[in-house]
């Protein structure tokens, strides 16, 4: 409302004060004499009218007050009604504006999904074109990998056979060393005859994968190993190096000719259940209660990786004889993986019917494990699946497998041990005697290295001994003091078992 309104408002205001004033003072003059007239008879009532005109007279001025707020207060809701009038011309004005840009926003929404399914459709070509490229390219992987595979085999297989030419013709010139040195005492012409013909009988013994052990009889060697006992144990391949895992979450290696330990390997945590070394003695991987598998570098002792994918208790390892950086493992949680060594991760796994209680490697691609059901199982690593099956036991407990790869070893808790022919699968050999009983899961039997006898180590302390080729009654070796948990045949001749508290050196 402007201020012209305002002042035309007041001064109607005052003129109809005015107006009203005048006419009280007309109605007043009006009644005067009449009002004389009255007040002469009521003389004595003068003084009580008198109030009562003044109190009515105050009672009209009030009257006139509140007349005038009144009128007040409607000048100013005719300028509010007129200001709610002009701010709603405004919000009408304004609703008109967002509506014509709705309307201008639905048509741009429109335009955009229509751009947007274009642009998907594109997208999802493009996600096809993509997904046949990948699989194109998995399989040029999967291609590479295997002639990567195939050409690692092929070099280890080499290598493997240059190790043992090597050590073939080591023997040969010891020999002949050991024959030269005999002429100066003996006749010329004979020796070297029984040189030539015991250096041959050396070479055609290695070439077919045996040399000939002498079965033990006296142990030379006590070593206090590990608190709370060893549970496994293991020789480096031809060396005299043994490696033992104990109760202590320690790996140690000693030395099986002098029983002095060279090294000590940290960081296990949990209680060792199985040991496994490389074929090029690189190095050694530990099995462990703490489902995890520790790998170490034999030289320097330094921490390699931490294996993890196992949900349960570890309960077995072993490295492939063929390929350096292959290594199988077996759990609770029934699986079996197959890791690499170069970057520390599982390159497969293979789930089981049954807990796999004990695996070894046959060769780089076949493994054989034995289980809590009692079956010994052949795997094909690369592709997952069981190949056979074969009853063995009520419960195989420990694998072995013989130098040659011919053999295979099994234990179980019906306290026999078997021995498996690799290329029928049939049993070749029984062996059982009275006073034999195998350590829970823990037993390990091992096959001497010219795969003639057998050694097994029994609750009551003692080491059995039976000959595959002659079935006689079994050596018994007596020293330990509690069960022997563990046994494994030195490639160079000695038998190392071990207890709770002492690993004995046999010989």
């Amino acid at each position: 409302m402007t201020m012209a309104e305002a002042e035309a408002g007041r001064a109607a205001i005052r003129r109809a004060l005015r107006s009203l004033k005048r006419r009280h003072l007309a109605e007043e003059g009006a009644h005067s004499p009449a009002i004389e007239a009255l007040t002469r008879p009521f003389a004595a009532h003068a003084l009580e009218w008198k109030e009562k005109a003044e109190k009515h007279e105050l009672e009209l001025q009030q009257c006139y007050k509140a007349q005038s707020r009144l009128s007040e207060q409607l000048v100013t809701e005719i300028g509010e009604g007129k200001a709610s009038k002009a701010l709603l011309k405004e919000k009408e004005a304004m609703v008109t504006s967002l509506q014509a840009e709705l309307e201008k926003m639905s048509e741009e929404n429109v335009q955009l999904k229509q751009s947007l399914e274009e642009k998907t459709k594109a997208l999802d070509l493009l996600i096809q074109e993509h997904q046949a490229v990948k699989a194109e390219l998995e399989q040029a992987l999967t291609k590479l990998k295997v002639a990567e595979d195939e050409n690692q085999s092929l070099i280890d297989r080499w290598m493997l056979e240059k190790m043992k030419d090597a050590e073939r013709l080591n023997e040969a010139n010891a020999m002949y060393e050991e024959m030269v040195l005999k002429l100066k005492t003996a006749g010329v012409g004979a020796i070297q005859h029984n040189a030539q013909q015991e250096a041959d009988g050396i070479i055609r013994r290695s070439e077919g994968g045996y040399m000939e052990t002498p079965i033990p009889s006296t142990c030379t060697i006590t070593i206090r190993a590990h608190d709370g006992g060893c549970g496994s144990l293991m020789f480096e391949h031809n060396t005299d190096k043994l490696i033992s895992g104990g109760q202590d979450q320690t790996v140690k290696i000693w030395g099986a000719y002098t029983g002095a330990l060279t090294s000590t390997l940290h960081g296990v945590l949990g209680s060792v259940n199985d040991l496994a070394v490389t074929n090029d003695n690189k190095f050694v991987v530990a099995a462990c209660s703490s489902n995890k598998l520790f790998v170490w570098e034999v030289n320097g002792g330094r921490p390699r990786h931490t294996l993890t994918g196992h949900t349960k208790n570890v309960s077995s390892v072993d490295a492939s004889w063929v390929k350096s950086f292959v290594v199988a493992s077996s759990s609770n949680d029934r699986t079996i993986k197959i890791w690499d060594l170069q970057t520390g991760f599982c390159k497969s796994t293979i789930m089981s019917a049954s807990n796999p209680n004990s695996l070894a490697f046959i060769d780089g691609d076949i493994i054989c494990s034995g289980h809590r059901d009692g079956n010994l199982r052949l795997w094909d690593t690369r592709s997952g699946k069981c190949t056979t099956q074969i009853a063995a036991h009520l419960d195989v407990t420990s694998v072995c497998v013989s130098r040659s790869k011919n053999f295979i070893l099994t234990s179980g808790r019906d306290n026999v041990h078997n021995l498996f022919d690799v290329r029928t699968l049939e049993v070749c050999g029984t062996f059982r005697a009275t006073g034999n009983r195998v350590v829970g899961s823990w037993g390990k039997p091992c096959i001497s290295p010219d795969e003639n006898c057998i050694a097994a180590g029994s609750s009551d302390g003692s080491v059995y001994i039976w000959s595959r080729l002659k079935n006689d009654t079994p050596t018994i070796l007596e020293g330990h003091s509690s069960s022997v948990l563990a046994s494994a045949w030195c490639g160079l001749g000695p038998l190392a078992t071990s207890d709770r508290n002492h690993i004995y050196i046999w010989s």
